[in-house]
């Protein structure tokens, strides 16, 4: 492989590289295997445009991927990472990469009789990256002396390890056996279904000491598909909400809450602007877009990568953590508050909301949740979801009911211990599945009061909620099982944009908002003055 030659100065080198953030205790950083990957990949050369033949000098924000990916390894010295997600726009180099991953896997990482398969939605799309790898190869001397081509079956043998990279086609049926040390699945939101994501990453490098699966897609429009699946587990493992140790998340792209008309925010979608993306043909395709609205989507989806048909969550992150304020939980002792009972099927999470209402002008509502899942179903749940309910059970945010299935006598109980405490006036619950417990709180002397879950009922104290949470006026005290519910909520809509939260398109549970929208709708009612719901001066909130 040639070497010799200098990084242009338009090829920033990373500067203070420091290891993700998703490290496990147990992992580290091996700085020689991570150093062999990324010298590896810049002896390769370009093969398009004006960079072919030039060396593949990794831009910033490869080499990080790059490194994350091989040097961050566990204590037996195999990657820490199995799935490796890379989610950006078009143009910035993401097959180029992925080629040179799939060339590294086959050729430099030890691995005897490396199997590496290239798949897409169909085998032309498939045959894209592997088309560059066979041209790398074609220029790199030291590579091609050791290796078969057939660009016929779409195979390269690499003769040192008894090694190949295969490009596969799309028919499921006839991927199961395979023994996968690598893959490379490109542009995975044009995947009509999971099926090939599952055959080819279940089970199939069990036999592997530290297989790679190496997933590179923009931005799609299905919000049923695995891949938008694959993108809300990497936000969601981004922001905290979920942990998946083998799993590494990049994505590069806008919000809805960003602008996408400002151009400083394209930057965030594509890294590589102003390298290997000219600002000025970005910004010819921004002017085709204003221009003509049929362009706006393609623009957003391709140059932003942003998910122009996806669920979007009905509260911002930034909104909710406007009520992350401490509590003083001694202050509450005796007051009157209101309570949102939502119960949950035998094996789920239950979830109880008090909502104490302000005293005065100037106080502000403050929220406290308790939740109950069935003890059984823990580790189950922690494995299925990556969700961390064995940290918040033990960390005291959520309470286990012996069992495999929630025991509403235990939570009867704590709801009558709760009543000593604080002066619940009302409990509002959904009426499904609640007929016994009702009768139950009603015989410790609560008050009861049926809440349906249609938009009649629903819509004014979602609004409200909602309102309140952008004012800063509901305190929560950052609970973390609730502010993860927050950001799962999504909301239906009337065509008269009523609305009501929907636990069938929310991506994961949402009983804590519920409960809390229902407790919030009984404190309004029971103001002194007349329904803020019916205040004519309210102003309008659009949603």
């Amino acid at each position: 492989m040639a070497g010799g030659e200098r990084r242009p100065a338009k090829y920033p080198k990373l500067k203070d590289y420091r290891p993700t953030k998703f490290m496990l205790p147990t992992s580290h950083y091996d700085s020689q295997k991570a150093d062999r990957a990324v010298k590896f990949i810049e002896m390769l050369r370009h093969t398009k445009g004006k960079w072919a033949g030039k060396r593949f000098w990794l831009l910033p924000w490869q080499e990080q991927i790059i490194r994350d990916i091989f040097g961050i390894v566990d204590e037996k010295g195999n990657r820490q990472f199995r799935t490796a997600y890379v989610e950006i726009g078009k143009k910035n180099g993401k097959s180029e990469l992925a080629a040179a991953v799939a060339l590294y896997l086959l050729y430099a990482d030890n691995e005897p009789s490396a199997e590496v398969y290239g798949a897409a939605a169909d085998r032309q799309q498939a045959s894209i990256v592997f088309d560059v790898a066979k041209q790398m190869v074609d220029i790199a001397p030291a590579l091609l002396k050791r290796s078969k081509i057939m660009a016929a079956t779409k195979r390269i043998v690499n003769y040192k390890n008894a090694g190949f990279y295969q490009v596969l086609s799309a028919e499921v049926g006839t991927k199961h056996g395979l023994n996968v040390s690598g893959l490379v699945l490109d542009e995975v939101h044009a995947q009509p279904n999971r099926k090939l994501y599952d055959v080819l990453t279940k089970g199939s490098g069990d036999a592997r000491e530290q297989p790679l699966y190496f997933l590179i897609t923009t931005a799609g429009t299905d919000k049923e598909s695995i891949c938008y699946e694959l993108h809300q587990k990497a936000l969601d493992i981004l922001s905290g909400r979920k942990i998946d140790p083998t799993f590494y998340p990049v994505v590069y792209g806008l919000s809805d809450e960003d602008d996408w008309t400002d151009e400083a925010n394209w930057y965030k979608a594509n890294p590589s602007l102003g390298q290997t993306i000219q600002i000025d043909r970005v910004r010819d395709m921004f002017r085709e877009a204003i221009d003509n609205p049929a362009e706006e989507n393609v623009f957003k989806q391709l140059r932003l990568n942003m998910w122009v048909s996806s669920l979007t969550r009905f509260i911002p992150e930034q909104i909710y953590d406007l009520g992350d304020i401490p509590i003083d939980m001694d202050a509450l002792r005796g007051r009157d508050c209101y309570g949102g009972l939502d119960l949950s099927s035998t094996g789920d999470i239950t979830a109880f909301v008090l909502m104490f209402p302000p005293r005065t002008p100037e106080e502000k509502y403050i929220l406290l949740p308790f939740f109950w899942i069935p003890e059984d179903t823990i580790p189950l749940r922690v494995r299925r979801a990556s969700v961390p309910y064995d940290v918040w059970q033990q960390q005291g945010y959520m309470m286990a009911t012996e069992g495999n299935v929630i025991h509403y006598g235990f939570i009867e109980k704590f709801i009558e211990e709760l009543g000593k405490e604080y002066h619940i006036l009302e409990i509002a619950f959904d009426r499904w599945g609640a007929t016994q417990m009702v009768q139950d709180l009603e015989g410790m002397g609560f008050t009861v009061v049926p809440f349906g879950q249609g938009y009649k009922d629903m819509s004014p104290p979602t609004k409200e909620f909602y309102k309140l949470l952008m004012e800063g006026k509901i305190i929560h005290g950052g609970n973390p099982v609730m502010r993860w519910m927050a950001g799962n909520v999504v909301v239906d809509r009337d065509p008269a944009e009523n609305i009501k939260p929907t636990k069938a398109k929310s991506p994961e549970k949402i009983d804590g908002i519920v409960a809390a929208i229902m407790a919030l709708d009984r404190c309004i009612r029971h103001e002194e003055t007349s329904s803020v719901y019916d205040k004519p001066d309210r102003g309008l909130l659009v949603f």
